[in-house]
């Protein structure tokens, strides 16, 4: 065998490892079913259900997300920003406590806001932004979608759920936003707490209403 020849054979073999490990590492960060559960999270439960438990319709869905929004570079946020959108959550937290559904309606528009701010869609495209943030934000993205379906329907007539409701919904939408926001595990415990512990003119009318049917009694 002449020394070209081999030469030759090497060469096609060297290509064909090089081909080989590329589709490998294609075929690894390709979006299938378990790359897409661990990068979803509860997410990708909620998408499969949706689609009455097809899971390769939902994971259609789920990788087209990823198509589009998974390139998307967060924009690190100023200090004075951090700062500002703290001091609007802890204005939610405390308008909370006399007007639960006017909290609510702020703490949705918060969310959107600090996602924008961060890189994500725009508020105004909700839907577009909700998809964007499962894609880097999968396990906590559902607090979005509460807190908005929540300030959607918090003045329709008394039908927007109840004190306790929204109370978890807005708790719900702190988890999401303390990720974006990148805050401590300590100071995000507190400020659950805070939420969870702190009484509504609403409960506290319940608790004298109570109070007057005992006397009576």
């Amino acid at each position: 065998m002449s020394t070209g020849l081999i030469i030759a054979l090497i060469v096609i073999v060297a290509v064909v490892v090089v081909v080989a490990a590329v589709l490998a590492a294609r075929a690894r960060n390709r979006p299938g079913g378990q790359n897409l559960k661990r990068r979803f999270g509860p997410e990708y439960d909620r998408t499969v259900a949706r689609h009455d438990g097809d899971a390769k319709a939902a994971e259609r869905e789920l990788a087209a997300r990823v198509e589009r929004h998974g390139d998307l570079r967060v924009r690190p946020l100023e200090p004075a920003e951090r700062e500002r959108f703290e001091a609007r959550w802890a204005a939610v937290q405390e308008h909370f406590v006399d007007s639960p559904r006017e909290a609510v309606t702020e703490a949705d528009a918060l969310v959107a806001d600090i996602a924008g701010a961060l890189g994500f869609p725009d508020g105004g495209q909700y839907e577009e932004q909700l998809a964007a943030l499962s894609v880097h934000h999968g396990h906590h993205v559902h607090g979005y979608r509460r807190i908005h379906h929540a300030a959607q329907t918090a003045g329709q007539d008394g039908t927007g759920g109840g004190t306790e409701e929204l109370r978890a919904a807005l708790l719900e939408a702190r988890e999401l936003f303390d990720e974006l926001l990148g805050a401590g595990h300590g100071d995000r415990n507190r400020q659950r707490a805070a939420i969870g512990a702190a009484p509504t003119r609403a409960d506290a009318a319940a608790h004298a209403d109570d109070g007057r049917t005992r006397t009576d009694h």
